[in-house]
C-alpha cells in the first residue's frame, strides 16, 4: 500500500478540528442535566452542588445499565455542608432526585461524629460541621463514595411515654448500605440509614401482658430523644418524617446514593488548604462556611486508625456491662 504525503496545513486543520471537537464535548457535558434539575443546582442551602449531583447521577446510571437498580428515584449527600445552621434551623445536604417526575427534595441529615480517644487521637467532628473522615471499623465517621440501599431491617428498641401518658412501642427500621471502593466495608461497619431517634436513660418496667416482654416478664423503657439535628454514629440519619419517606421508596427497591466527599476530594483540599491557596478558579469544591470553619479537612485511612482503635480498646476495656435499672414507677 502505497502513502501518500498530506500537505502540512490540511493536517493542522484536522488537528484544530479534533481538538475544537473536544473541547465542545468536555464542556457540552454538564448540559446533559436536564433544564428542571440544574435549576437545583448552586452552593446555596436546599441546593445540589455540581459535583456532587454529577457522580451521583453517574452511579445511578451505571447501575440502571447493569440492571441493578429499577428504582425511579436516586440520593446524593454532601458531608461538607453544614448540618445545623443554628437557631434550630437544619442544613438541608441530603438530596432525593426522581428524574422521571422532574422530582428534587432537599433533607437534612446527619454525619458521623467521630471519637476523640483522650491521650491518643482526636478524630471528632462537631455538630456543625465535618471536619474529619474515614473508613475505620468503630470510628464512627462518615466514608464518601459509592453506595446501594439494601435490606430493610426494622427492630424493636423499647418503650416510651407520650404526652398522653401512653406508652408506645418504638420500632426502628434501618436500611443497610454495601458500598464500593473505600466505602466497600459498610456492611462490616453496620452502616447504613434510619431514622434519628432513640431510646436514652433506659430502665427494665413490668408489662407481662406485652409480646416484647422477657423471661421475667420486663420490657425495655426509656425517653424517646430526636437528634435530628445532632451527629450520627458513621450511618446516614434521618428526621422521622423524611425516614418514612425514605424508607417507603428503597423498601424492596434499591437504589444508589452518593456520599460526597470521597479521600481523593479530602487530599485535594487540604493541600489547597496548607498553602492557603483559594478554592475559588479551581475545580474543587468544599462547602465554603464549612471550610472555614474547620480549616483543614481530613480522611483516616482503616490501615491507619483502626490499629489505633483496637490498641486503645486494649489499653481502655470497658467497664463490666451493668443490668438495665428496674424502672421507678411515676
Amino acid at each position: 500500500m502505497r502513502l501518500r504525503s498530506v500537505p502540512l496545513g490540511i493536517v493542522a486543520g484536522l488537528l484544530l478540528v479534533v481538538i475544537a471537537l473536544t473541547a465542545v464535548r468536555s464542556f457540552a457535558a454538564p448540559s446533559d442535566i436536564p433544564a428542571w434539575l440544574q435549576a437545583h443546582v448552586g452552593d446555596g442551602d436546599g441546593q445540589i452542588s455540581q459535583v456532587v449531583l454529577e457522580r451521583a447521577r453517574a452511579l445511578y446510571r451505571e447501575k440502571v445499565a447493569q440492571g441493578a437498580v429499577r428504582n425511579p428515584c436516586y440520593f446524593a449527600m454532601d458531608a461538607t455542608r453544614p448540618g445545623d445552621l443554628g437557631n434550630g434551623v437544619l442544613g438541608r445536604r441530603y438530596y432525593v432526585v426522581c428524574e422521571a417526575s422532574q422530582s428534587f427534595r432537599a433533607i437534612s441529615s446527619g454525619h458521623g461524629g467521630g471519637r476523640n480517644l483522650k491521650g491518643t487521637v482526636d478524630f471528632s467532628n462537631g455538630r456543625r460541621c465535618s471536619k474529619n473522615f474515614g473508613n475505620a471499623m468503630d470510628s464512627e465517621l462518615t466514608a464518601g463514595g459509592a453506595y446501594m440501599t439494601r435490606e430493610a431491617k426494622t427492630s424493636f428498641k423499647g418503650y416510651y411515654r407520650t404526652g398522653a401518658k401512653q406508652d408506645v412501642a418504638f420500632q426502628r427500621t434501618f436500611i443497610q448500605f454495601d458500598g464500593e471502593g473505600e466505602a466497600a466495608n459498610a456492611r462490616q461497619r453496620v452502616i447504613g440509614g434510619h431514622a434519628a431517634q432513640v431510646l436514652r436513660g433506659m430502665c427494665m418496667r413490668k408489662s407481662p401482658n406485652s409480646s416484647y416482654a422477657d423471661h421475667d416478664g420486663l420490657v425495655p423503657f426509656g425517653k424517646l430523644v430526636d437528634y435530628a439535628g445532632g451527629r450520627s454514629n458513621g450511618c446516614t440519619s434521618w428526621s422521622p418524617a423524611d425516614a418514612r419517606q425514605i424508607i417507603a421508596m428503597v423498601k424492596d427497591n434499591p437504589t444508589t446514593l452518593y456520599i460526597y466527599p470521597e479521600s481523593r476530594d479530602i487530599a485535594a483540599v487540604a493541600q489547597a488548604s496548607a498553602k492557603s491557596h483559594s478554592l475559588s478558579g479551581t475545580d474543587l469544591y468544599w462547602n465554603a462556611s464549612c471550610l472555614k470553619e474547620i480549616g483543614t479537612p481530613k480522611f483516616w485511612p482503616r490501615k491507619t486508625l483502626e490499629p489505633i482503635i483496637v490498641q486503645y480498646k486494649k489499653d481502655h476495656p470497658a467497664a463490666p456491662s451493668q443490668p438495665v435499672p428496674i424502672c421507678k414507677e411515676p
